[in-house]
């Protein structure tokens, strides 16, 4: 499979006669070849995975097993390693109730100890919290400037009770990288599990689950161009095998941890999207971060005064961060309409939220309510790039 030119020229086209899309962090399109492969999922091979005694039943679990395979291959794991979710959500929610759960069933009096940082997706934040409420210690790491965990600062918050290190690989809101091959030796000399939410690094970076140590890892494929409600968590099979509790009990799908009937043509998009990402990942990441810093040069020309958040060079090839100086993103509501993009801020019940990571790197309830994020993407061209400079700095009060 390859992305053809003609399809990303129809596309942005498309795109491009609605406004301008750049918020490829918060999700993308379903690739045209994606959404082709999942189709007679539906009609033709729309039979239940479980039932192996007709041929329905068993196109479908070709398909899922394929896919399964896809993704394997794309991330370095053996398709054993692959259990398929709904969400990353889940996956981060299962990893750190399923791990507990597994803990205290071996040992009810011992002590828990999970490491994660303050800057990480909500999914993990929320459910570190519920797990303090159970009893476990947890503790959030401080990030530098940049929004990443330093090594040395995991060194020293771990404790003999620690067993789960879970951190995310690439920020979801200011794309920084967190340094996982370094995390993940400290983690394995100490003995105790990594975890990583790679959801933003997945088609944008090179993973090798294997070869780097990792233990767990969440990805979801909406935000690699397959459809939403379907994800998958990669658990290791040996040295050390990881095992989980069950998140869903039922039938025994996916080997007794997850049951309920599969969603067949979404778990067939992740594959064929992981395929797609795999076959084009060298030259996308070279195309995206050539587009990222073309963006970001133009824009620090014609807006004076911009600061860039996140680290300028360990970053997520597709992600810009962005404080305007002392201009509040939501006065420019009304002349950015056909843009894009994601706020550092968002109104509730009259209140205004102010994002945690932008917090977590120091930056004031004013600073967060002036940041937007900007996310590009397969079909983002360079004529996008001139289009949204000439929206923002026509935005831009004189």
């Amino acid at each position: 499979m390859e992305i053809t030119s003609e399809k990303l020229s129809t596309a942005a086209q498309t795109a491009s006669d609605k406004g301008l899309y750049l918020d490829y962090n918060a999700t993308t399109p379903v690739d045209p070849q994606v959404f082709t492969a999942m189709e007679p999922y539906f009609k033709e091979f729309f039979g239940n995975p479980a039932s192996v005694g007709h041929h329905w039943g068993w196109a479908a679990e070709n398909g899922v097993q394929k896919a399964r395979m896809q993704v394997a291959s794309f991330i370095g794991a053996k398709s054993s390693e692959i259990t398929f979710t709904s969400s990353a959500t889940e996956s981060n929610n299962w990893v750190i109730f399923g791990l507990l759960s597994k803990l205290r069933e071996e040992n009810p009096n011992q002590p828990i100890h999970f490491i994660t940082s303050c800057v990480e997706h909500s999914s993990v934040i929320k459910a570190m919290l519920a797990a303090e409420k159970q009893g476990v210690e947890v503790d959030f790491l401080p990030v530098n400037k940049y929004g990443q965990v330093e090594i040395e600062t995991l060194r020293q918050a771990i404790k003999p009770h620690t067993k789960l290190i879970s951190l995310i690989w690439v920020n979801n809101e200011i794309g920084s990288i967190n340094p996982i091959l370094e995390i993940a030796q400290l983690a394995k000399e100490k003995q105790i599990y990594l975890h990583t939410d790679a959801t933003q690094a997945i088609g944008k970076l090179k993973v090798d689950v294997t070869g780097m140590g990792i233990d767990l890892m969440s990805f979801s494929a909406h935000k690699m161009y397959g459809p939403k409600g379907s994800a998958a968590l990669y658990i290791r099979g040996k040295d050390p095998k990881v095992v989980l509790n069950p998140l869903i009990y039922g039938g025994g799908q996916e080997k007794g941890l997850r049951s309920g009937t599969l969603n067949v043509p979404a778990i067939v998009g992740l594959g064929v999207a992981s395929e797609l990402c795999k076959n084009g990942l060298d030259s996308e990441i070279a195309r995206m971060t050539s587009l990222r810093n073309l963006l970001w040069s133009k824009l620090q020309a014609a807006i004076p005064g911009l600061r860039l958040n996140g680290h300028p060079m360990e970053r997520s090839p597709i992600n810009l961060n962005i404080t305007l100086p002392g201009i509040k993103v939501e006065s420019l509501t009304a002349k950015i309409q056909k843009l894009g993009i994601s706020t550092g801020s968002a109104c509730s019940s009259g209140s205004m939220t102010i994002s945690h990571v932008l917090k977590g790197i120091g930056l004031s309830p004013e600073e967060a309510q002036c940041t937007f994020r900007i996310s590009l993407g397969r079909w983002t061209t360079e004529e996008d790039i001139q289009r949204a400079v000439d929206i923002l700095s026509g935005a831009i009060p004189t």
